[in-house]
């Protein structure tokens, strides 16, 4: 059967969190859609869709993401969305998605990723290692924080929420000395300007997914699927697939300080994950590589591992 393509009479619609980082996110997508089949930007349109996590009030609040109500607060709203009809695809960051989707949905296309790595932000200083004892840190990620606490735990870490503006907003205030964000996100945003300096993988393990685009698709829809498989990047998939596994078989909510890092070398995948208490006061680690086609499983066999590794009390959240 011949594909349909659409038209600016008849737009595919794609439906987006409001921000600036997630507009550039589905413009990318636009973009990638319109080359692979030869079509003007304006045969789809991008639909802005306010989410529960985009509300002013819970942004002022700077309290922990488990606390709001979880991932879901950014992903809800476009889901339902999709679900009426009113788009025909949503665009996600990864790293924002719950791994339990609802049965009518499917979430099986990615784009190439973008740097994985946590940027740590100051207007004055270009490393974690040179915070003073006691310095006050800006962030809302319990990873993060756990992680900073691992390996400082003489800083004060404070609540830090809201997208890259209002945070940069917030540092530029005094509210705190520095906070870190996503080298991708200011990659997609080309914020070349903020004062930001990477932080390699062994120094702080980013978020499960971190850096990777998703487009989600209602699952009997096989039109858009057939469009999307035309962007979509098997390696970013391959990669996922064992980090979303591992985070599955942990937690897969906000509850728990969770990063996970998987990478390929030809046939060879190595994923690297960590699991700390809330408190920074414990971590514990694993790294192993396995064939590419086996990275789900061990991403579930790393869990389970850490799982038994850890000690009393390190996983109550789980209750």
């Amino acid at each position: 059967m011949k594909l349909t393509l659409p038209s600016p009479a008849s737009p595919l619609k794609i439906g987006t969190r409001g921000s600036p980082l997630a507009l550039a996110q589905a413009y990318e997508t636009r973009s990638r859609l319109a080359a692979a089949f030869g079509l003007p930007q304006d045969a789809f349109e991008i639909v802005p869709i306010t989410t529960t996590g985009d509300n002013k009030a819970l942004i002022a609040a700077d309290k922990p993401l488990k606390e709001l109500g979880g991932k879901g607060l950014f992903t809800k709203e476009v889901e339902e969305a999709l679900l009426a009809g009113s788009i025909d695809i949503a665009v996600h960051s990864m790293k924002d998605m719950p791994v339990l989707q609802p049965a009518e949905l499917a979430l099986d296309t990615y784009l190439p990723r973008e740097d994985v790595r946590d940027a740590f932000i100051s207007p004055s200083l270009t490393s974690l290692h040179g915070l003073a004892e006691g310095a006050v840190v800006g962030t809302s990620s319990l990873r993060r924080r756990a992680q900073l606490l691992n390996r400082r735990p003489g800083l004060k870490v404070v609540d830090f929420r809201g997208n890259v503006q209002t945070r940069l907003r917030k540092l530029a205030e005094g509210v705190a000395e520095c906070t870190f964000l996503a080298m991708a996100g200011l990659n997609r945003l080309a914020m070349a300007d903020v004062p930001a300096t990477p932080i390699e993988t062994n120094d702080m393990l980013p978020a499960v997914s971190q850096g990777a685009i998703g487009i989600e698709r209602r699952a009997d829809d096989s039109h858009a699927a057939e469009m999307l498989s035309a962007i979509h990047d098997g390696e970013t998939g391959q990669r996922l697939a064992a980090e979303r596994a591992f985070l599955t078989a942990l937690d897969g909510s906000c509850e728990t300080p969770i990063a996970g890092l998987a990478e390929l070398d030809g046939t060879t995948l190595r994923l690297r994950g960590e699991v700390l208490r809330l408190d920074g006061s414990e971590a514990i680690s694993d790294d192993q590589t396995c064939p590419v086609e086996d990275g789900a499983e061990l991403g579930r066999e790393m869990a389970a591992k850490l799982l038994e590794q850890a000690g009393p009390g390190f996983f109550d959240w789980r209750a």
